[in-house]
This record gives C-alpha cells, structure tokens and sequence, in this order.
C-alpha cells in the first residue's frame, strides 16, 4: 500500500463513518434500528450498489467482526451496573445455558423440517441465532427505562451467551452433530470457567491499579481501561477459555469500582463502541449478495417466526421456571430478544470451515436479523408500556459524579451534576450530610460559581465540587447517591448510604 492508496483509505472510511453519524440521528427520530442503517450503507458500497465493491472474504469479516465484538462488550460490561445485575445473575446465567439449549433445538428442529435442511446445517442456524446481540440490547434498553431486575437479567444474558453460542456453531461447523453430549458440555464449563476466572482477576487488578497510580494524563485514564478489558478477552482465548465472556466481566468490574475520571472513560468507549459498530455492520452489508437474498426469503421468515413466537418464548419459561419471574417480566424479555452482527459474525464460521449450503446458512440468517430487528427494536417500548413495566415515571435520575484524584494532598475532588429528576433539587447543603472529611467547596449554577453557605438549597442543573479525603470517598459519594434518589428523607427510605448523622 503506497502513501495515495492510504489517503484514498483515509477519504472513504471518514466519508463512511460521517454518514453513519448522519444516519444515527434520522435512525433516531424515525425509529429504524442505527444497525440496519450500517448495513444499508455496506449494501450501498457493495458489488450490487453504486459503490461497485467486489468484497467476498468471509475470514476477514470474521477476525473484524471478533474484533468490534470484543470492543462493543467491553464497553457494554462498563456501563452494567452491579446493583442492578447482581440479584439478575442466576436468571441471566440459566437463560444463556438453558435458554440458549431449548432455542438451538426448537430452531434446529423448524429449519430441517420446514426448509429441509439437513441436520448439521440446521443445528448451525439454530446456534447462529440463539445468541441475543449485545450490542443491539446494550443500546435498546439504555433508552427504554425498565425495572433494574429486567434490565440487568437481559444485559447479563446477552453478556453471557455469546460463549457457549461460538462453542456451538464451531463443534458443528468442524464435526456436525456431536454423539457425546456430555463432552461438549464439559467443553462449554470449561471454557466458561476459565473466562470468568480470567476476567474477573483481570478486571480487579486493573481496578486497583488505576486506583492507586494516579496517571500524569486524564486522558491516560481510558486508554488504560480499555487495554485492560481488551487484555482479559486476550488472555481468555490464549488460556482456551472464553475470550468474550472474560472481556465483558473484566469491564463490568472496572464498570463498578469507581475509577478516576470516569466520565471521560464512558464517552472514550462509548465513541469506541460505535465505531466497532458502524465498521462491523457496513462490513457485513459489504459481504451480502442482495440478488443471491431472494430464494432465501420465506425460508428466513419461517425460522424467524418459530424462534421469535415459539422458541425464544419457551426458553425463557423454561429458563426463569425456578425464579417465578411475573409473566409480564417474561413476555417482556420473549420480544426483547434481539438479534444483531452477533448472529450474522457466527453465519461467516461455516463460510470460513466450507460447510456445505454455508452461503444459504448465511443469507437466512442476515434476512432473519434485518427483518424481526425492524419489527422487535421499535415495538419494545410500546410493548413495555402495555405491560406496565415502563419506569421513566417514577425512577429517580442517578447523579453524574466524576473523580480526580488529588495524589499530594491524599484526597479526591469530586465533580457532582445534578440533572432533571433528581431528588437533589431542593436540599440544602447542610442537609447532604457529608461524612467528616468531605466537603462541598464551590456550586457553579447558571456559569457562575460560587462557595456555598450550608443553607445553599441545590437546584437541577447545579455542578458541585466535593472535595473528600481518601478514608471517606467512597462513603460521600454512596451519600451524594443516596439523597439523589431519596432526597433528604435518605435515611429513613432506608438509603442513607452511611452518611454522617
């Protein structure tokens, strides 16, 4: 590649990603997933589009899809909450494990019956499209308020079985239905095991390193995070575990430790994440035959409508059978299963390992996602309201609290926005509560800062400068929480995040 090939690289790819950006906003308005958008544009630039682009490698798409995916985990493990997905764990665990079993079959079973496909190619597409795309869940839930339990269950669950899902559709792709059952479960513990071993002491001792070094850059500070979380998916495949698996508890706990600048860490990866996107889907709209879709149509619909009315909701039953989970929750997540790349990265393994009808394989799955997508992604939050599980009426919005450490002084300066909302707004400073060793030392209001008295009522809008001691960081901003979300009654809600009396 000369210097004139780069720059010609560097023209389209800017041209690619200021379109992408452009279409994110009329996706929005108009309600149309950004991901068909991305893949509108690699149609558009492809061999049957007026870009003309002649692109066939599937092995290529595969190593970049593997890529984004590992960035679009990360970034999804680091805005999970704790909170919200401890008490979800078990239910998200039996969905990615049980749910995934009794989906793989069902689908497997409609697509050799109903498109006769044989049996090693319809287990294929059953474990290609039992995975849900965490990508497509992280961003669909993050705008529709649900109740943390749903909220943690799906984004855990769409965390959670990509793993077992790449075992699946690699055992088939390289030897077709397995005889022994119980080895590839053991190959599915396995590696599960290791991922979450590996994740979680990775994503710890990240944690305690930026926690304790405090960088010469606030911009080091996500540079770090992501190298960290990228270092556990690494270390997972290299160990023969799941990569993906440990890359998205690794970021959950660099997620939830309360790392300095952090703000500024969530914008780096949440600019990272579309990126990873928008080069993930285009790639993808590049590798699709639009003309070879046709004969592939109705035999997508057809598995479509058993894995979205049939098999997605029976494994979510069967799955969340021990938790007693109300039926409106259940409903709920039967239609928020949603497909995305995920889906269409796996149909490129058979593609890559020469599976007979792979290309089929393929096409029906891409029809598949882009269709039940349209129809899915949209609907969510009609169908939440119908069940009444819409909770943008009574949840209290979280503050926005930054941390910079102050290394020669001991000590943390805490950056506090107060948004619409909040239960802050009318609470006088006097009436936080602060630990001893915790202060608030400027109130900027309007653009214009001021110190505050302790009688300073707080108001929507208001940025507060909290300068705490290391003993007590943590406990002021548990409190700053607490009377965020319950006012100045914290303490009797029972939130008074440990704050001093």
């Amino acid at each position: 590649m000369t210097v004139h090939h780069l720059n010609q690289l560097l023209l389209a790819c800017s041209l690619v990603l200021l379109v992408a950006v452009a279409a994110v906003r009329i996706s929005s308005r108009s309600g149309l997933p950004s991901l068909l958008v991305y893949l509108g544009i690699g149609i558009a630039m492809g061999q049957d589009g007026i870009g003309g682009i002649q692109f066939d490698n599937a092995e290529l798409t595969q190593v970049i899809g593997y890529a984004s995916l590992v960035v679009i985990l990360a970034e999804g493990g680091l805005g999970t909450k704790w909170k919200e997905i401890k008490p979800a764990l078990p239910a998200a665990s039996s969905l990615a494990l049980v749910g995934v079993a009794v989906s793989v079959g069902v689908t497997a079973t409609a697509a050799h019956y109903l498109i006769d496909l044989e049996w090693r190619q319809a287990l294929i597409v059953g474990a290609v499209v039992s995975s849900t795309d965490a990508a497509a869940v992280f961003s669909v839930l993050r705008k529709v308020p649900l109740p943390p339990r749903v909220t943690g269950t799906l984004e855990a669950e769409s965390g959670f079985n990509d793993a077992p899902v790449v075992i699946l559709v690699i055992s088939f792709s390289t030897a077709g239905p397995i005889e022994h059952w119980y080895s590839l479960l053991g190959v599915i513990a396995m590696e599960l095991a290791i991922g979450a071993a590996i994740g979680l002491a990775v994503g710890f001792l990240g944690a305690y390193g930026l926690r304790h070094v405090a960088l010469p850059a606030s911009g080091l500070y996500p540079i770090a995070v992501m190298a960290i979380a990228v270092t556990a998916y690494a270390a997972g495949a290299l160990a023969h575990g799941s990569g993906f698996l440990a890359v998205y508890l690794a970021a959950m706990v660099l997620g939830n430790q309360k790392l300095p600048h952090w703000p500024a860490t969530r914008g780096f990866a949440d600019g990272l994440g579309w990126i990873a996107q928008i080069g993930m889907f285009v790639l993808l709209g590049l590798l699709v035959t639009p003309h070879d879709l046709l004969d592939d149509i109705w035999p997508a619909l057809a598995i479509g409508l058993v894995l979205t009315m049939v098999a997605r909701p029976l494994s979510v039953v069967t799955a969340l059978l021990p938790f007693r989970r109300p039926w409106q929750e259940q409903a709920l997540m039967s239609w928020a299963g949603l497909r995305g790349a995920v889906p269409i990265i796996l149909a490129t393994i058979p593609m890559v390992y020469d599976v007979a009808e792979s290309r089929r394989i393929f096409n029906i799955v891409f029809i598949l996602v882009v269709v039940y997508t349209l129809v899915q992604g949209p609907t969510l939050p009609w169908l939440a309201r119908k069940l009444h599980l819409d909770t943008s009426a009574t949840e209290a919005a979280d503050l926005g609290i930054e941390s910079a450490p102050l290394e020669r002084l001991r000590g943390h300066l805490l950056s506090v926005s107060i948004p619409e909302g909040s239960k802050m707004h009318g609470v006088e400073i006097n009436e936080l509560r602060l630990p001893g060793g915790a202060a608030v030392t400027l109130v900027v209001r309007d653009g214009k800062s001021f110190v505050p008295l302790p009688t300073t009522v707080l108001h929507r809008g208001d940025e507060l400068l909290v300068v705490a001691t290391d003993p007590v960081r943590d406990q002021a901003e548990r409190r700053l929480r607490a009377v965020g979300q319950g006012g100045k009654l914290a303490d009797w809600l029972g939130t008074g995040g440990n704050g001093a009396s």
